[in-house]
């Protein structure tokens, strides 16, 4: 145990540690004692060190001085670091095993299949040539992990999803439902989220698609984000929310939480499983029509992919203006597709579906993800940084089509090298814009 001199002695040390560097308010979130006892309780394969550590910030002590009483008589500042770092890696959630692949903020995605580490930069997956170890250890850090979310990982519930209290989103399966061995998938994310500006700079968003996006938000235009998984979906939604007035409230609906606006006036909620007994499930249906009581400005899904669908366009059709929704699609074409499927599941005839989304939708923009080497004229912020390779390559526009159907049809195309091209729904995308800036 250290003396009060001993402390004395190490001044620099705890200036360098002190809590208002080494926490973030999200941190300091994390730091009430019902937290701290549920994270120390699911540690039981740490160092010695590294338990007096978490002993003492389970008992209400805050993580400088933690490591401050643990540390052996003697520690030098390096060791201070490196303490501070483990164990911030383990109050986090996602270990000092995987901390380090984190650290480089170009990572958008870290996947651990049989024991081995993958990372994605943007631009495919790399093998790190690093290994957990045994299954046994796989499963556990999943199973802390899962912990740190707030979730339950075992054989009664062998996937999970949750997000991390850094913010970054697991997705983990036990064996034997992953065949291979327990796999660990997290979603990455910036340290600070992107801005318009910034995805404008990178050259994600071309200048002209910047400005169109930016009268889509003044004018509460209702808009569908598509694009595979890992196109930058979640990143180009939370930058166009924060452009919205900060006297609006915007209301955000997710399976997982993700979305981090730079907003003011932001309610996240988020879908529940049912619990081992069945009960207790609220879904994201729930969750809109809940959401629609709140006094919303805006109703956002974060990503729409099953029944909610009705719930939404419902919502989007009775006055709720500015929505804004995800989805899974391939270009803007194949979006009517998608939405007549969600549709079928929620019961809804085609006829129905195609009259909601005709009235209540009023643009597509779709994210693109360019997996191959980078195109040569990209920006120079990105050619410096190389990260994510992900664009806005298409906004449409609904157009009713035969016998009560759905069609998008493309307004602009965008080349991942910059070149813009004006497509047949261009006008008609131009005067939709027009007729709700004069609403």
């Amino acid at each position: 145990m250290k003396t009060r001199s001993d402390v004395q002695q190490h001044e620099g040390g705890v200036r360098r540690l002190n809590r208002a560097e080494s926490e973030t308010p999200a941190e300091t979130e994390q730091n009430t004692p019902s937290h701290k006892n549920r994270m120390y309780a699911q540690i039981s394969s740490y160092s010695e060190s590294q338990h007096e550590v978490l002993r003492a910030y389970a008992s209400g002590q805050s993580r400088t001085h933690a490591i401050l009483t643990a540390s052996r008589p003697g520690a030098g500042i390096a060791e201070y670091i490196s303490t501070e770092r483990e164990i911030r890696a383990l109050t986090e959630g996602v270990g000092p095993e995987l901390a380090p692949f984190l650290t480089d903020t170009a990572v958008t995605d870290l996947l651990v299949v049989g024991g081995k580490i993958w990372i994605d930069r943007g631009d495919g997956l790399h093998d790190c040539n690093a290994e957990l170890g045994s299954e046994y250890a796989v499963r556990a850090l999943a199973v802390r992990m899962a912990a740190a979310c707030g979730r339950r990982l075992d054989d009664a519930c062998p996937v999970v999803d949750g997000t991390l209290p850094n913010g970054m989103r697991l997705h983990a399966v036990l064996p034997p439902v992953s065949a291979g061995g327990t796999t660990i998938s997290i979603r990455a994310f910036g340290a600070v989220p992107l801005s318009l500006d910034d995805m404008e700079k990178s050259g994600s968003v071309h200048p002209e698609v910047a400005d169109l996006l930016r009268k889509l938000v003044h004018v509460r235009a209702n808009v569908v984000i598509s694009g595979a998984t890992g196109s930058g979906k979640s990143t180009l939604l939370g930058a166009l929310l924060s452009l919205v007035p900060h006297n609006q409230r915007i209301v955000c609906i997710e399976e997982v939480s993700e979305l981090r606006p730079q907003h003011p006036h932001v309610v996240s909620l988020q879908e529940r499983r049912a619990n081992i007994q069945g009960t207790g499930e609220v879904t994201l249906s729930d969750l809109v029509r809940a959401a629609m009581r709140m006094r919303p400005d805006r109703i956002v899904l974060g990503e729409c992919r099953g029944p909610e669908v009705r719930d939404v366009l419902t919502a989007l059709n009775t006055g709720h203006s500015g929505g804004w929704v995800t989805l899974h699609a391939n270009a803007v074409e194949d979006v009517p597709a998608r939405l007549s499927a969600l549709g079928a599941l929620a019961h809804m005839s085609m006829r129905a579906i195609s009259a909601q989304v005709n009235a209540g939708l009023d643009a597509v923009i779709h994210m693109q993800r360019h997996t191959g080497e980078s195109p040569k004229n990209l920006a120079s912020v990105r050619a410096q940084s190389p990260g994510p390779r992900r664009w806005v390559s298409q906004i449409g526009v609904f157009r009713a089509g035969h016998e009560a159907t759905m069609q998008c049809v493309p307004a602009l195309e965008i080349r991942a090298h910059g070149q813009i091209y004006h497509r047949e729904g261009w006008e008609e995308l131009r005067t939709r814009i027009k007729n709700l800036t004069h609403m």
